[in-house]
């Protein structure tokens, strides 16, 4: 596998820090630090008291902002899976095959080394909490990617395709080290409880961890403890419910920081927050001054608050930097304090940050160019909602500049009057283009037949096509095929998988998943709702499909055909896979045409 990422020439490294890493390096590895990274769902810069909103309430992160070194200019991608695998790797988001949220395209490339990996590797214990949102099969889970312990929901959110059916944010079931256990309580509660749990066992036994915690909330359905909606009763009910998750997770970062100081360790660990783009609820209350939000490529979208706290590295006080920094900085950075080595073969997109966020250190940093943009679709576009940020300026969209230094919130565009800024942002982001464009075709794959997952469970998350695909369980109860208008009787969808194993292999087709019991043909009732400002996913009757046949359909070739009776839960097909590239779609026959099963189980036979 070709690890190696040659950064592009524009990005210089400061000289400076040179001289500070062998430092670094000597003093801190004798110590090894603890990691604890906080990263919350859809929270936006300005949702924080600390970075001036005047409602919400935060006192937890606040204090730790006035007792960190905060990122002012820090900027990741406007949506969820491409922050979290340029946050966990140090490589662009369009370089690890992550540019979207579904589609197959959330799926973290299996040649992309984690920083979970690098610290397991290193003897760290690592534990991973909450949302992954990379992948939910072999080998992209975050158990195949270096996190000893797992404690998750599926999908990008609770109540999504891949995750536990009929999930919601209250008592729902998440995947324990790959098995389903039971939880009671708000998500977010029970995902901290986990974390906090895994930190007072590595601490007792004096082990040296890396915990990644990483919340759904406050990622629409709004759903939360009414306690907290309570809190703002002047408010409408939406935002009530997002500022109440915001302020549910200040909570839990307030009692896992008082954990630390029980446990002793405070001072020996990098404690880091974060969030993973722009606010999806919060621009029409405070943002901050900028425009956008979520998905945009103006600052609102994907400028994001970032603070680290390290008393015994000299990180406790407030200290602000303004210098421009991007998510793929996180994990060069994180290797330099620690001590923790990083792989030869890996370079990293990002640089270490180390120097700026010692508040003793008066650092000459160097220019550089950083670029985000927002995909969405199935093969990225050249351009499509991209920034091509300096220090200075954001070029937007390929023709929109803005100084952002005297116009923070974007409102007039200067590019006539700096052709020679524009042509120079223009090449370094086509530069960056040419290198990043052929690992577009490199498409991630599902492994079947591993002998570390000889049973795999494919969702409709993960198909392949045009449009969306129906990727929360609203939609499966629904029904919906995700096919465009022009596209009512077809399948177009399918799962890229991998076979690595030549064999016969039973493919099971199933209109609900296994956990649910239920017939292919069987409707459902509306589930029951939770506290909150929108209805969970499972309050959506379940649609009878009135299947009348399953079809096994590879490589777009139909192989088989089984007719459906009602008590069926599912239509089993054996058949030989080669080892290669395939494209799995099998469908069920209805009236109308053809629906995508919406869930499929493969197995490996002996």
């Amino acid at each position: 596998m070709n690890l190696r990422r040659t950064p592009l020439s524009n990005v210089v490294r400061p000289t400076v820090l040179a001289l500070l890493g062998i430092v670094l390096t000597c003093t801190v590895s004798a110590m090894s630090p603890n990691v604890v990274i906080v990263i919350s769902d859809d929270q936006g810069y300005g949702d924080l008291g600390c970075t001036g909103n005047p409602i919400i309430k935060t006192p937890n992160i606040d204090l730790l902002a006035s007792e960190s070194s905060g990122l002012s200019d820090y900027h990741v991608a406007p949506t969820c899976s491409p922050t979290r695998c340029a946050l966990l790797t140090g490589h662009w988001t369009n370089r690890t095959g992550v540019w979207h949220t579904i589609m197959g395209r959330s799926m973290l490339r299996e040649n992309e080394v984690t920083v979970g990996q690098m610290f397991s590797d290193a003897g760290y214990e690592t534990g991973m909490f909450g949302k992954w949102h990379l992948g939910d099969n072999f080998p992209y889970r975050p158990e195949d990617r270096g996190f000893t312990e797992v404690y998750r929901h599926g999908g990008g959110g609770i109540g999504q395709t891949p995750d536990v059916w009929d999930n919601a944010y209250f008592d729902g079931s998440y995947f324990h080290n790959g098995r389903i256990a039971a939880a009671k309580g708000f998500c977010t509660d029970v995902f901290f409880d986990k974390a906090n749990a895994f930190i007072s066992d590595c601490a007792r036994q004096e082990k040296p961890f890396f915990a990644y915690i990483s919340t759904n909330a406050p990622h629409k359905p709004l759903h939360c403890p009414p306690k907290y909606m309570d809190m703002y009763p002047e408010q409408s009910d939406g935002i009530a419910a997002f500022y109440g998750m915001i302020t549910n997770i200040d909570d839990n970062v307030g009692q896992t920081r008082r954990l630390l100081e029980d446990l002793g360790i405070a001072d020996d660990t990098i404690f880091i927050f974060t969030t993973d783009n722009g606010t999806a609820s919060g621009a029409k209350i405070f943002n901050a001054g900028m425009r956008g939000g979520k998905g945009s490529p103006y600052e609102g979208g994907h400028r994001v608050p970032f603070f680290v706290h390290w008393p015994d590295g000299g990180l406790a006080q407030q200290h602000d930097i303004n210098e421009l920094t991007h998510a793929v900085d996180v994990v060069p950075t994180l290797l330099e304090l620690t001590g923790v080595e990083k792989p030869d073969d890996v370079v990293f997109d990002g640089v270490s940050i180390a120097s700026l966020l010692d508040p003793k250190q008066d650092v000459d940093w160097p220019k550089r160019f950083v670029i985000t943009d927002s995909q969405r679709v199935r093969d990225p576009i050249k351009w499509r909602s991209s920034s091509v940020m300096s220090q200075k300026y954001r070029l937007v969209n390929r023709k929109e500049l803005y100084d952002v230094s005297s116009d923070p919130g974007q409102r007039k565009n200067i590019a006539a009057d700096h052709p020679e800024v524009v042509r120079e942002m223009r090449e370094f982001y086509e530069q960056w283009w040419a290198e990043l464009k052929p690992t577009f075709s490199q498409t991630t794959e599902i492994y079947l037949g591993h002998p570390d997952h000889p049973v795999v469970s494919l969702t409709a998350h993960d198909w392949i096509q045009k449009a969306y695909p129906p990727w929360h369980q609203g939609s499966i109860r629904e029904a919906d095929r995700g096919t465009g208008k022009d596209e009512k009787l077809r399948h177009l969808g399918h799962w890229a998988v991998k076979v690595v194993r030549d064999g016969n292999y039973q493919i099971s087709l199933r209109r609900w998943p296994v956990e649910s019991g239920m017939a292919i043909n069987a409707s459902l009732p509306p589930g029951p709702n939770v506290p909150g400002a929108t209805a969970a996913f499972r309050t959506t009757p379940g649609n009878t499909i009135n299947a009348t046949a399953a079809v096994l359909r590879i490589d777009d070739r139909d192989l088989d055909r089984q007719g459906v009776s009602d008590d069926d839960r599912e239509i089993r097909f054996e058949t030989k896979l080669a080892k290669g590239s395939h494209r799995l779609s099998p469908v069920f026959e209805i009236n109308q045409g053809e629906i995508g099963a919406f869930y499929v189980v493969v197995t490996f036979l002996e």
